[in-house]
């Protein structure tokens, strides 16, 4: 597989979807072994009250209940946004062997820009990033929401 736009997609539409609850506009899809979308999740805290119910934790939930298996070690998590810590360990935990990013995160990035915990030696697992995948369109959709508030 190579092609993410049409993942992408789907996670921007999600994206969207989560700044109509005033989340913070992130999407993410989980990528099964046979290249369909096995689960989808969005910026949930502000409509849970979880802080907790970021877009990757969600999807990786999803996914990992369609399979029947928290091992997604055969799948890909694509999400518009730099995971943070907490869903970079995340996806560590369900052995995801390769993400996706939209925009980095700059601020709060845990795959590569503030810290590079997917790759990091002394956890043993490598995690292949793939970044930039319509990155100017999935920072706008940010930068939108942020100004908004502002």
């Amino acid at each position: 597989m190579g092609n993410w736009d049409g993942a992408m997609s789907e996670a921007i539409a999600l994206a969207r979807a989560a700044a109509s609850s005033h989340d913070v506009p992130v999407g993410a899809v989980v990528i099964g072994p046979d290249g369909d979308v096995i689960g989808t999740g969005r910026n949930r805290r502000e409509a849970d009250g979880d802080p907790t119910a970021h877009a990757e934790v969600l999807a990786l939930r999803a996914a990992a209940s369609a399979l029947g298996r928290w091992r997604l070690d055969d799948c890909t998590l694509v999400v518009t946004l730099e995971p943070c810590l907490m869903c970079a360990g995340a996806l560590l935990a369900a052995r995801i062997p390769r993400l996706v990013i939209g925009a980095w995160d700059d601020k709060a990035g845990a795959t590569g820009s503030q810290w590079d915990v997917v790759r990091d030696a002394r956890i043993g697992s490598k995690v292949e990033v793939i970044a930039g995948i319509r990155g100017h369109e999935c920072a706008a959709i940010l930068t939108e929401f942020f100004e908004a508030r502002r």
